[in-house]
């Protein structure tokens, strides 16, 4: 064990982590004076572990000796047939004591902490006993909503991280996007980033890689490690092939409306279990399902769910590959409304508004140029907002232009001067 710890904490060493520009961690260094346990959950390879590394550049950087900061992936094969006993953390805690004698507070970061059962109750043991300063990192989302709300209720700070944003993606480029100066004079490379980021999304390395090919073999195989080692084994599957059969199905069908009957048919399995297949997917933030608007909170439950998927560049490797333009952008408007909004909903009936949130119904539509499709979604706002109570935005790919009372935005526009402020993006 004494080999992997020092393996993985390279600081001990004089090295620096990797530091790839996160607009969250601003937000993680904000939490670190605090006593709480910080926690950092998002979907697998979206960059939970570079983020808490960097937080260990901030501490070095800050002056803490480095030798008071250790970090440990809990994903390493060694420590598999440990993962049944939780005080196994404790032992490699005092395996990182022996080896370095730390002097002072110790900032212990343990990476990808759902592999250990029951981890819980080590950490709340040593948060209330001991002067450590707790980081822990996990890829679903019962990690908070189950486990610690339980026993670490009011112990802990959450930071969700997503893949890459718009503008983190432009950062990651070195394209210039500060000012509207900037952001005319770059207006090219912004379009080419566009593009690129609107088809494949967010994770870093699928947008380190340039063949087509390997990026859709790269994301084939996140989702399929998500599947077969985060759901499977937490929920005991034994017909683990039907529910990875039933992802790239639904993958088919973002941005549509869920018939659990339907797919009940289609995977000869009662709607109960489709049901529940979902829920794990949305547990390790694959997709989010999304209510009808309604004014009774009863019938929005009760009401057709709309599915998305969480980052752009699994619809890539759909069953069936979309060439639709229009359910990539619906899908992106998605992504960037849901990381800003606490719900997000859907409006249908004789028309459809794609999203409301926040007072302000949101259409999206790649090209309004042919005037039956721009006709179609002037007339969904005048249909649902008849008294012009709420704002009115139709979303386009590279179209703007100011109606009485409809704002028509590019996407551009709807990332850089429409947002209450990019760092959220």
């Amino acid at each position: 064990m004494k080999s992997i710890l020092i393996e993985q904490n390279i600081h001990w060493r004089g090295e620096r982590h990797k530091s790839i520009k996160r607009d969250a961690l601003n937000k993680l260094v904000s939490y670190i004076p605090l006593k709480q346990i910080i926690t950092i959950t998002g979907i697998r390879r979206c960059g939970k572990s570079t983020l808490a590394k960097q937080a260990i550049n901030y501490l070095i950087d800050d002056g803490i000796d480095a030798k008071n900061i250790f970090f440990i992936n809990l994903e390493n094969p060694y420590f598999l047939e440990y993962r049944n006993d939780a005080s196994y953390l404790n032992v490699i805690f005092e395996e990182y004591l022996r080896v370095v004698n730390p002097q002072g507070k110790v900032y212990c970061i343990f990476d990808e902490i759902q592999y250990f059962q029951n981890w819980q109750v080590y950490i709340k043991s040593k948060y209330e006993s001991s002067d450590i300063k707790y980081i822990i990192t996990g890829s679903n989302s019962s990690m908070l909503s189950n486990d610690l709300s339980t026993l670490l209720s009011g112990r802990s700070l959450n930071i969700h991280l997503d893949t890459f944003s718009f503008t983190e993606f432009l950062d990651y480029k070195e394209i210039d996007f500060r000012d509207n100066i900037m952001r005319i004079h770059n207006k090219i490379m912004i379009k080419r980033a566009k593009d690129e980021y609107v088809k494949w999304g967010g994770f870093y390395e699928v947008f380190e890689i340039e063949d087509e090919l390997i990026k859709k073999e790269v994301l084939i195989n996140y989702v399929k490690n998500i599947i077969y080692q985060d759901i499977v084994p937490r929920y005991n599957i034994r017909n683990s092939q039907t529910l990875e059969k039933l992802f790239f199905y639904l993958l088919t069908n973002v941005t549509g409306i869920l018939n659990y009957t339907t797919l009940s048919k289609i995977f000869e399995i009662n709607d109960r279990t489709i049901k529940e297949y979902i829920n794990y997917f949305e547990d390790v933030f694959l997709f989010k399902r999304i209510d009808k608007f309604h004014n009774k909170p009863k019938e929005k439950i009760k009401s057709s769910k709309k599915l998305y998927c969480l980052d752009n560049g699994l619809l890539q490797i759909a069953l069936k590959s979309s060439k639709n333009l229009g359910n990539s952008l619906e899908n992106m408007v998605f992504v960037i409304l849901n990381k800003e909004h606490e719900e997000v909903s859907y409006l249908r009936d004789t028309y459809e508004i794609d999203f409301f949130c926040e007072d302000i119904y949101y259409q999206v539509s790649h090209d309004i140029s042919d005037e039956k499709t721009r006709k179609r979604e002037l007339n969904s706002f005048k249909h649902f907002n008849k008294e012009n109570k709420f704002k009115n935005k139709l979303i386009t790919y590279d179209t703007n232009e100011q109606l009485k009372n409809i704002d028509i935005i590019s996407f551009e526009k709807f990332i850089f001067t429409d947002r209450p402020s990019i760092n959220t993006i």
